[in-house]
């Protein structure tokens, strides 16, 4: 059984609580190993502010990280950050708040919420509706009407702030909440932001198969979103959301960067954000990036169309690797094998770019990819070649493209160099999430590409973390909401 705790601050210990709870300052509860060591503690945080750092607000962070059950917590204390939740949240309830309401003479009312507990029975349901929704030990909502009743305000309050008449309501409160009784309902439950997953329905190899969306819809919701699967004709819609995921192949002349931008510019958390894709989907942008850090690549050449014709061949090894800038995929991606066939080539990719990266052809078995997520390596997988080609994807021309095999491995089992490479390679990029490329030759490894819109299919990316993978990615959406 949980040791019941609250914690004051200055005099407000003196205050009228429940005789058999134990009573302590933040002060104690910092320093004090008695609370370090265990978790077996129920605790209200009874301080005069929960305002960002402020010593209330330390107390529930300190409590959450010590695995203390703790009222409230800070995902509790950043919804006051968004006053536009009070209101949707009102919408969806009006019914309830105008039904309980009605018989208010007065066009203004303010009620004071302990621990779901109200003052006026009448107003008992509004009052556990708002504890669920907002659950802080004390809370005043403001109610003014107009046409009809609506919710105006709502804040958490301190003891000192309590009317003297509600003292004994709330000394009941706790004493209720702390041997265990529960007031909260989940049929109140709210999703507090809403997040858009662009997918291409029609889209050939998507970087996530249907079953990964639904699996990104679940975890979603798990974590607190509403989730909407949204295509490109949807774009009037964006503004309407809190974040954007995007699962279709992006490009920097493209829709994907239109929403990415467009989201971006609106205050949307979102993944691809718009410098992700101009810097992960050029090639040149990205060698010259990865060469001016020293990152490890292939020997590579950026040759220029209008140099052609001086073009030196001389210190080109065969077979060698030909890159359209804005490939994907392995789309735009051609090997020659002599010089015959690099012109032949050039001239073909001339045709829609003023550069063309020629880069040291590397062969092996498979290529890893280490995803990456916010700087920390969440996936490792081998990519390995197609039949009989050199490529992961073999493009035939009309027919689909046959992929290689591919396996998973635990992050702690990878190579260290791998992941160190990997992390330090999308650090230059920024903090969302990419795939990384990697080749091995002997003991060293060489970035090939990194992805700002990486694979992520249900039964090869997630074969080792299952659901994990999609949860990390949506509270990752989340603790950038918060």
């Amino acid at each position: 059984m949980a040791n019941k705790l609250i914690v004051l601050e200055g005099d407000s210990q003196k205050a009228d609580l429940p005789s058999d709870v134990e009573v302590i300052s933040p002060s104690v509860y910092f320093s004090d190993e008695t609370y370090q060591k265990s978790r077996k503690y129920k605790l209200v945080n009874l301080c005069k502010s929960y305002s960002y750092q402020s010593i209330g607000y330390y107390v529930s962070l300190l409590a959450e990280a010590r695995g203390h059950k703790v009222m409230p917590q800070i995902t509790t204390l950043q919804d006051f950050k968004f006053p536009t939740l009070v209101k949707e949240d009102a919408e969806d309830f009006e019914d309830v708040i105008q039904q309980a309401l009605k018989k208010q003479s007065d066009d203004k009312l303010e009620l004071i919420v302990c621990l779901g507990n109200v003052e006026d029975p009448k107003l008992s349901r509004v009052g556990s509706l708002l504890f669920n929704l907002y659950q802080v030990p004390i809370l005043k909502a403001v109610f003014q009407k107009k046409d009809k009743w609506q919710l105006t305000q709502l804040k958490p309050l301190n003891l000192k702030e309590l009317p003297e008449g509600l003292q004994g309501l709330m000394k009941q409160s706790l004493e209720e909440y702390l041997r265990g009784k529960n007031r909260l309902n989940k049929s109140y439950s709210r999703k507090k932001f809403d997040l858009a997953i662009l997918v291409n329905p029609e889209e050939q190899t998507p970087p996530s198969n249907k079953k990964a969306i639904q699996n990104f819809v679940k975890a979603g919701e798990k974590v607190g979103f509403n989730v909407d699967v949204i295509t490109k004709n949807d774009f009037a819609k964006l503004i309407q959301y809190d974040a954007l995921f995007i699962r279709e192949t992006t490009n920097v002349n493209h829709h994907t960067f239109k929403f990415a931008k467009k989201a971006a510019s609106e205050g949307l958390v979102v993944m691809d954000d718009p410098e992700s894709i101009l810097r992960c989907t050029n090639k040149v942008y990205l060698s010259e990036l990865l060469s001016a850090h020293k990152i490890p690549t292939p020997k590579y050449y950026i040759i220029k169309k209008d140099k052609l014709s001086q073009l030196n061949t001389k210190g080109f090894e065969y077979p060698i690797i030909l890159k359209q800038p804005d490939g994907s995929f392995s789309k735009g991606v051609k090997k020659a094998k002599n010089e015959e066939e690099l012109m032949k080539v050039l001239k073909d990719f001339f045709q829609t770019s003023e550069l063309v990266i020629a880069q040291e052809f590397i062969p092996t078995d498979f290529d890893w990819r280490v995803g990456v997520l916010n700087k920390k390596p969440l996936y490792v997988c081998r990519y390995y070649m197609a039949k009989d080609h050199w490529q992961i994807v073999n493009w035939k021309g009309a027919g689909s493209p046959e992929e290689g095999e591919a396996d998973t491995m635990a992050v702690e089992e990878a190579p260290k160099a791998l992941l160190d490479l990997a992390v330090k390679a999308t650090s230059l990029i920024g903090n969302g999430l990419y795939g990384v490329d990697i080749k091995q030759r002997g003991k060293k490894f060489y970035i090939i590409e990194i992805n700002d819109n990486p694979n992520l299919d249900e039964g090869v990316e997630d074969q080792v973390i299952k659901q994990n993978l999609y949860t990390s990615i949506m509270q990752e959406f989340m603790n950038r909401l918060l």
